[in-house]
């Protein structure tokens, strides 16, 4: 019905002057409400701006037409579902039922600011008020822009597309059994509840970033943008056709660790110690903990909302390691050599202390990786989004020129053929000398007999990160070592062990 003059309560006069104003950003007129996905996105927009009211009942032309008794009553139960059940996280909404003269009944919905920024559908989708309508937010450079500032919302919590079904169940399973001690789950339901419970999945059983970067057997499916790109440059600037090494590096968290810290070693140089034999492989121009700190630092704390991949760029002079997404809040470059920092992804951090990754505690990274290699400069660029960590070579004990042969140096002259010069200047090293001793191997088997002796349950990945190789040439070694009868794989992957054998 129309405002008209008659008397009438003063509950119902003041919902005639609220219809009489018509829409706009803080008011909706809804004449029925059955989808429940439509009102959930109508609950959240209103929650993600100043809050706002819905009256049901009213058209869009602005008449009061009111519900029946009967409508009045599935309407309050569906509010109350979709208020509790399709929207992230549940928001506290309050209706009052006002009666028109005609026996009829407005619901009046109010839904208040929301405290819990940003408020998602069932489906994952953020909403927002955009006048009278709404919208969903369409990229994740837009949603950054839009709760930068909000401490609740963390992009490791986002929902993914994924479901429970891309979990590496072998890797899931290692993890429960290592740290919790218990056996992966028997049923679907218990798997989903337990991914809720680890913060991994929302309550559809969809994994969230976390979840997908942490365990699922092929994160750049879903999140193709997430991966590290390495380049060895030859000289000391980015050319466009020239490189030395080049590689891309996806999977989970722990994989893309261990195969980019495999990728920046073997395009360092390494020098003999005094007194070493020439078999023993040398010491690192850097060592190898600066970089474990720094990788990990850019992979737990970049920003997830910057859809960019982290660069590792190698040159002659210097390695540079460039995460997306500049340093947060109030952090300086200053606060965090000292130690201070801002949690960003508290999910990632909280997995990589589980011996995910080599994680030493939450500041520490960089003080650090600064005490074992003080040639280290940092810039947080915060017009070009990005956090810049760059590490000068200087050669080991002050011998810079020890330097001089870089990959992209035997590459350019033409000594070693292009196949060597992409796998680096140690790697044309190894494939030219790899048979120094043939009675042990090359330096590769060599490596991997001395730490399979040493730990003999060590895995692939552990094996390259303390070989500074990358995991493929680790699996040749092993093949070669077990079908030359020096090594034997006793059990399964999951509690077997290496026997080194004479």
């Amino acid at each position: 019905m129309k405002a008209s003059h008659r008397s009438v309560s003063p509950d119902v006069q003041s919902l005639l002057e609220q219809i009489a104003l018509g829409e706009d950003s803080s008011r909706q007129f809804k004449v029925d409400v059955k989808n429940p996905d439509s009102l959930a996105a109508e609950i959240v927009a209103f929650a993600n701006a100043e809050g706002g009211r819905i009256l049901i009942g009213v058209d869009d032309d602005g008449e009061a037409t009111g519900l029946v008794a009967a409508d009045v009553r599935r309407i309050n139960q569906l509010i109350g579902n979709v208020a509790s059940q399709f929207v992230r996280s549940p928001i506290d909404v309050r209706t009052e039922n006002v009666a028109l003269d005609n026996g009829r009944v407005v619901i009046v919905l109010d839904v208040p600011k929301g405290i819990d920024k940003p408020y998602f559908d069932k489906n994952g989708v953020i909403w927002l008020k955009n006048g009278a309508d709404k919208r969903r937010i369409n990229s994740r450079e837009e949603l950054r822009r839009f709760f930068q500032f909000s401490p609740q919302f963390h992009a490791d919590e986002m929902p993914t597309r994924a479901g429970i079904g891309a979990l590496d169940k072998l890797r899931f399973r290692d993890f429960l059994k290592r740290e919790y001690g218990r056996d992966y789950p028997d049923s679907a339901d218990e798997l989903a509840g337990l991914l809720r419970n680890l913060n991994l999945a929302d309550e559809d059983g969809r994994l969230n970033l976390a979840g997908v970067l942490l365990f699922a057997e092929h994160p750049d499916w879903v999140v193709p943008q997430f991966i590290v790109k390495a380049v060895r440059f030859p000289g000391t600037a980015i050319t466009a056709a020239e490189y030395a090494d080049s590689e891309d590096f996806a999977g989970p968290l722990d994989k893309v660790f261990g195969d980019a810290l495999s990728f920046v070693m073997r395009n360092l140089h390494k020098v003999q110690e005094k007194g070493a034999s020439v078999n023993s492989p040398g010491v690192s121009e850097v060592p190898r903990e600066v970089f474990e700190e720094l990788l990990v630092n850019a992979l737990v704390h970049r920003d997830y909302m910057v859809s960019a991949a982290i660069r590792m760029l190698i040159f002659d002079d210097r390695i540079e390691i460039i995460s997306p997404g500049h340093l947060p809040n109030n952090l300086t470059v200053e606060k965090i050599q000292v130690g201070n920092s801002n949690i960003r992804n508290p999910i990632l951090m909280s997995f990589a202390a589980k011996k995910i990754l080599p994680y030493h505690g939450l500041g520490s990274g960089i003080k650090r990786a600064l005490e074992r290699w003080p040639g280290i400069d940092f810039r947080d660029d915060r017009d070009a989004c990005l956090f810049v960590a760059t590490v000068r070579r200087k050669g080991v004990k002050g011998e810079p020129e020890r330097q001089s042969r870089s990959a992209s140096a035997y590459a350019v002259s033409g000594e070693v053929n292009e196949s060597r010069a992409r796998k680096g200047y140690y790697g044309a090293i190894y494939e030219t000398h790899g048979t120094i001793d043939r009675k042990n191997g090359t330096k590769n088997a060599q490596g991997v007999l001395a730490v399979c002796r040493e730990r003999p349950s060590v895995t692939v990945n552990e094996l390259t990160i303390r070989l500074g190789v990358s995991i493929r040439t680790v699996k040749r070694a092993l093949a070669a070592l077990q079908n030359a009868k020096r090594l034997r794989r006793v059990g399964g992957r999951k509690f077997g062990y290496w026997e080194v054998l004479s």
